[in-house]
């Protein structure tokens, strides 16, 4: 069996003082408020409380000078969230940066490796040489 190519596996945050205002977990959670059409359907889909995906959507939105996430009071016609129109671009756009940031990491790895490749893969950890 072919041995993989070593990949690049990025996580940026992007943080506004002490607060997380974006990062892989609050991009999921966005996109699935935006399939979901409501907080607690997305925490339900992400295995999460409501309270953390509320909390999480408090944050995001109080980092931001429009909110990413309405919500809407249950009643009759029924509650629910939907991302506002800078929802929509702040998932897009960190998607697209990803994808750049990806992209710009793995052509540095591929250098790196080309200089000081990393050892084949075995099934067994390689005790270190007391020998010397």
């Amino acid at each position: 069996m072919a041995e993989q190519k070593p990949q690049v596996q990025c996580r940026v945050r992007v943080t506004r003082g002490e607060d997380i205002a974006l990062g892989p977990g609050k991009m999921q959670l966005l996109a699935a408020i935006g399939a979901a059409g409501s907080i607690s359907g997305a925490a339900r889909e992400m295995q999460m409380s409501y309270r953390r995906a509320w909390l999480l959507v408090e944050t995001m939105n109080s980092c931001f000078l429009a909110p990413l996430v309405e919500t809407a009071t249950g009643g009759r016609a029924g509650g629910g969230a939907q991302l506002t129109v800078e929802g929509q671009k702040v998932l897009e756009g960190y998607e697209a940066m990803m994808q750049d940031v990806e992209r710009v990491a793995q052509r540095h790895l591929d250098k790196l490796l080309s200089n000081s490749p990393l050892a084949p893969k075995t099934g067994v950890a390689k005790a270190p040489d007391e020998s010397n």
